[in-house]
């Protein structure tokens, strides 16, 4: 739920052939709309092609032991374990073709670490519902102009545009609308440079669900389900969420056998999960959890995801993230704070999308 939240705190150190690119991932509230508008024609990039994925896949979300050069580049040697993809997720502005800048590095890194990109940028902050600038026409045509240039130079296979979007209904209706219509803007001329991407956008699932109480807050009513905003966005190649059931309940065992079962009633489009987490640690108190618990998740997640027309499934966290709240910071899959392997390490690599 908080990937994009909290990576706006990073600074990525990343090795390409031997140097050091510094890159800022921040997504700062203070962050100003620069003077004038992005070159209209980017001049293309020659890379070689990373083969485009055809059936369902697995992978993670960008997030290294540290930012220093070595563990930056243990985490990429290490993300083939957990699947073919690895998702960069921050604010809308770093699309812009500036050098040394966060899905720029990403896209190119996937060639040489034989990886499929998955790009996902953010316009407002989920906590509060706040839009990072407002969306109006020198933000859009800013916005629109990024995507396209992004697009037409990676020809990325994935992008998703707006992250857990549902909050964002919530909180501010009208922003909500205002972008499902830029949505549409941005779709069609993304489409026209690079017709092959996946466009869409992400909803947060535990919410979309009406499940609101546990350690969301509020309380879980079904009735308040928000499903019926799927079809704001028709044009949308797939339907993506983040999903984060340890909010809710105390054990995976918990979790209704149609937990999942439900999307497909409510959608033919393939299914992705971008986000994905449950927590190892004892805290939150009223809510601790164990590494056993973690891998009884992973096996859960896969065996109630069966019978979806599931395209992709994405771990939030390869590594425990230290500056995170809780129960985020205890996400990773990947190892303990001693360096030894979590129990849910070899329940996610060896799990297989059916």
């Amino acid at each position: 739920m908080l990937i994009a939240q909290n990576r706006i705190k990073l600074l990525t150190c990343l090795m390409i052939a031997g140097s050091v690119l510094v890159i800022g991932c921040g997504l700062q509230q203070e962050d100003r709309l620069p003077e004038q508008t992005l070159a209209a024609e980017p001049q293309a990039i020659q890379l070689p092609e990373v083969e485009q994925l055809k059936g369902p896949h697995k992978g993670v979300s960008l997030s290294p032991r540290s930012f220093q050069s070595d563990d930056f580049t243990d985490f990429f040697l290490k993300a083939k374990q957990m699947g073919e993809s690895v998702m960069w997720a921050g604010d809308w502005i770093e699309l812009k073709d500036v050098e040394g800048n966060a899905p720029r590095i990403t896209a190119e890194l996937a060639t040489v670490y034989n990886y499929i990109p998955l790009i996902e940028v953010q316009f407002f902050t989920q906590s509060s519902g706040a839009l990072v600038r407002p969306l109006d026409e020198s933000t859009r045509q800013i916005y629109l102009d990024s995507a396209v240039n992004f697009a037409q130079k990676y020809k990325p296979q994935y992008l998703g545009l707006g992250i857990e979007v549902n909050i964002l209904y919530e909180k501010s209706p009208e922003d909500f609308n205002r972008f499902v219509r830029f949505f549409d803007d941005v779709y069609g001329a993304v489409k026209a440079v690079s017709p092959n991407t996946k466009i869409f956008t992400v909803f947060q699932l535990e919410r979309m669900k009406g499940l609101q109480g546990g350690l969301f807050g509020g309380t879980n009513d079904t009735s308040n389900a928000q499903w019926q905003l799927l079809d704001s966005f028709p044009k949308s190649d797939l339907v993506a969420f983040s999903t984060y059931p340890g909010l809710i309940y105390k054990t995976p065992s918990e979790m209704p056998v149609d937990y999942y079962a439900e999307v497909k009633s409510h959608t033919a489009k393939a299914i992705a999960f971008t986000e994905i987490g449950w927590h190892s640690d004892v805290d939150p108190v009223g809510w601790e959890s164990s590494e056993a618990e973690q891998a009884e998740f992973v096996r859960t997640f896969f065996n109630l995801t069966k019978e979806l027309n599931l395209e992709m499934a994405i771990w939030s966290f390869m590594y425990d993230q230290k500056d995170i709240d809780m129960p985020f910071n205890s996400m990773g899959l990947r190892y303990r704070s001693d360096g030894t392997a979590k129990l849910a390490w070899n329940e996610w690599i060896n799990a297989q999308i059916r």
